[in-house]
């Protein structure tokens, strides 16, 4: 019976293989959450500015009433968003371009992203600030909480 000795050289190779596809699966794991969080402040920078759009320019009763969280939307009844909206009608249209400051965070380094925004809008009589902060839980943007402050006509 003829035995067949082992190459050391085959076991190194094999290890270095297995070391490469560690490598390139953590590599593409640190790539993706990167980038997953890279999206997300995007996508979160870009939600906050069509909420303030919609609200103070387009006055979008729908939109407002569509983008609520579960909280809000026990804060802001349907009563409620209609006397909001029409806060915003009776201001008008504000000028062009809304400043904005924006702030985006996440929770858990990567994951749950939160945003706040304050948007200065300036109206022919008079200015105003609005304050949004938006989150992304599960599935899809949504308004967290809101304030409008109109400052007093001089």
């Amino acid at each position: 019976m003829k035995t067949r000795k082992r190459n050391c050289r085959s076991n190194a190779g094999e290890g270095l293989v297995i070391i490469i596809i560690l490598l390139a699966v953590i590599g593409g794991g640190v790539y993706w959450i990167f980038d997953h969080k890279k999206q997300a402040d995007h996508d979160a920078r870009a939600f906050g500015k069509e909420m303030i759009k919609r609200l103070a320019v387009d006055h979008d009763l729908s939109f407002f009433a569509n983008n609520l969280s579960p909280q809000a939307k026990l804060d802001f009844p349907a009563s409620a968003q209609q006397a909001t909206i029409g806060k915003f009608a009776e201001m008008g249209v504000p000028t062009q371009p809304i400043n904005t400051e924006e702030q985006v965070t996440f929770e858990s380094h990567f994951f749950q992203p939160k945003a706040y925004f304050t948007a200065h809008l300036f109206y022919p009589a008079a200015a105003a600030t609005l304050q949004i902060a938006i989150s992304h839980p599960v599935g899809k943007w949504q308004l967290d909480n809101m304030t409008f402050t109109p400052e007093r006509a001089r």
